[in-house]
């Protein structure tokens, strides 16, 4: 049995012993409510959260000041987000959202009002003032993949359970609500000696095995024709480790979307780059739409990871590996998720290893080319970024020009990518000119002890939109700001933990980047670049005039708006 089937089962072992503990009648040790959720966050590797204190939260902020507990030192299972009743939770839900746009698991914990508050409905502050205590809850329903309204203690542990590990399995934020009188409700410890399930429920052997021979029947088909096109959900739902290892055995070339970039290492001998339908560099595209099948891992076809939906990779030479299902052609087989599949691939298929290492891909790289203006363009700027990355780099982009241009240039070994391509929220990562709508939190990572370094392109206003529509328009123009004082005005008045440039030359960036203390890293660090408004990347250009077309704004140009 394999390492993935013997936790799928042991999850599943899990799952059961917690349905048994919730039938049986509570006994032994006892523990607050708030400190129930405190340890099944440090269970599950949470080691930071998010929010901001309001009247509703304050009693759980105090128990999760005084929690001692020892914090698991590990890279954290779920993010969680602290929010109070109405105000608060209302102005996280483009966050969370997001989340469930993009499948990352987050828990929206929101501080309420009282049990018996709620069930007499006075006239509070944070309310509609209609006595409509359920109305945030109605709109959580629609960003979150499910949701606990505690009402009572004798329901808390199994309801907290519940929703972190829809939050866990699912990949998607989950939303409880924590009233102010049940904080420090005591109820037993039992459930906590039971683990929580990680994995979704163990593939169905027998469809399982008949989905292996069916996979290898098409690639013995393909004659070992085959190239691997990975995307967002083998990141999202943990199959990464999986998926490297069936890519190293079995030596079938690889490409990426635009969220799945850093699955697979760009160093890999095997990569070959980013596959964006019509906007794909045309070596990259001739080979991926020439393969005899492609095997599609996690995919997720949106419009700005699909190059406006203008793949050209017909059903029938598709294979599709989701985490809940797989696709074989016209063929769906539901319940058989890729996680567990994979390691079966990879020990039936392996033999291709010496047919498939002799497909050609093409090198991905992206030279620094040579320019004779010295003023700084995208062309010129991420080649000569991606120079001064390093191993293990964590690299933010910015929805816009950032998100675009990073697509085109390799990146280092181990480096993690986190983009926002599908809910595309300008400002959601404070950078470039669209941190305008953020670029409060820069003081809370002073405050903190964050040290990132955040390059601001700084292009005078909105670049993806003036691409898509309105060049020229007002109202894609912002004022500019004097980005070197910025962190001076937002915590660090003496400039002893950060340091602010511009840069507005080629050489000037070069000389920075080449910069052995800008690259220690060891404060923030603002550099403010200063490009042309209507500079961007080949890529978003493509893009936004597919996206402009769709969007068809004028009547003239859309054949649907003619009047009857």
């Amino acid at each position: 049995m394999s390492r993935q089937s013997t936790a799928a089962l042991q999850a599943e072992v899990h799952r059961l012993k917690l349905e048994v503990h919730s039938l049986k009648t509570q006994q032994g040790s006892e523990i607050s409510v708030g400190n129930y959720l405190l340890t099944r966050l440090e269970q599950l590797g949470v080691t930071n959260m998010f929010g901001v204190p309001g009247d509703f939260n304050l009693g759980f902020l105090d128990r999760l000041a005084n929690h001692t507990q020892d914090l698991v030192e590990d890279h954290p299972t779920i993010n969680w987000v602290g929010n109070c009743f109405g105000v608060g939770e209302l102005s996280a839900v483009n966050g969370i959202a997001g989340a469930f746009s993009e499948m990352v698991p987050v828990l929206n914990l929101v501080g309420v009002p009282s049990t018996s508050q709620q069930n007499s409905k006075p006239m509070l502050h944070h309310t509609l003032g209609d006595g409509r205590f359920d109305a945030y809850n109605i709109a959580a329903q629609q960003f979150t993949y499910s949701q606990a309204w505690l009402k009572n203690k004798n329901h808390a542990a199994a309801e907290i359970d519940r929703v972190l590990i829809d939050c866990i399995t699912k990949a998607r934020p989950v939303y409880l609500s924590l009233p102010t009188d049940l904080v420090s409700a005591k109820i037993s410890t039992e459930r906590l000696h039971t683990p929580l399930t990680r994995s979704p429920p163990p593939n169905e052997p027998q469809i399982e095995s008949f989905v292996v021979d069916l996979i290898a029947k098409q690639f013995e088909e393909a004659e070992g024709d085959v190239v691997v096109l990975v995307d967002a959900c083998a990141i999202r739902h943990g199959a990464k480790e999986e998926l490297n290892e069936f890519l190293k055995k079995t030596k079938f070339p690889v490409y990426s979307t635009p969220m799945g970039k850093t699955a697979v290492d760009e160093n890999f001998e095997r990569y070959g780059g980013i596959y964006l339908g019509s906007i794909s560099r045309p070596e990259i595209k001739e080979k991926v739409e020439s393969a005899k099948l492609v095997l599609s891992v996690g995919g997720l076809r949106s419009d700005f990871n699909t190059g406006n939906f203008s793949y050209n990779i017909p059903v029938k030479r598709t294979i599709e590996l989701h985490s809940d299902n797989t696709k074989v052609q016209y063929a769906t087989f539901p319940g058989i998720g890729m996680k567990e599949l994979i390691p079966k691939l990879t020990e039936r298929l392996e033999p291709y290893h010496v047919a498939a290492s002799k497909l050609v891909v093409p090198r991905f790289l992206a030279p620094v080319p040579t320019e004779k203006l010295e003023k700084i363009t995208h062309n010129f700027f991420w080649p000569r970024v991606a120079e001064f990355f390093r191993p293990q780099d964590v690299i933010v982009t910015e929805t816009g020009t950032a998100n675009f241009g990073i697509l085109d240039v390799p990146l280092p070994e181990k480096s993690v990518l986190i983009s926002q391509i599908l809910w595309g929220s300008i400002g959601w990562s404070v950078a470039p000119m669209a941190s305008q709508l953020t670029v409060q939190e820069l003081s809370v990572m002073l405050r903190v002890g964050v040290k990132p370094i955040i390059f601001v392109l700084n292009n005078r206003g909105y670049t993806i939109e003036r691409f898509i529509h309105g060049k020229t328009r007002k109202y894609n123009d912002i004022s500019n700001w004097e980005w070197t004082s910025l962190l001076k005005v937002l915590g660090d008045q003496n400039e002893t933990i950060s340091k602010s440039y511009t840069v507005r030359t080629k050489a000037e960036l070069s000389d920075l980047l080449d910069n052995a203390a800008f690259a220690r890293a060891d404060k923030m660090q603002v550099v403010e670049v200063i490009m042309d408004k209507l500079d961007a990347p080949k890529s978003l250009q493509l893009q936004a005039e597919a996206s402009g077309k769709a969007n068809a704004y004028d009547a003239s140009s859309n054949p649907a708006a003619t009047l009857a």
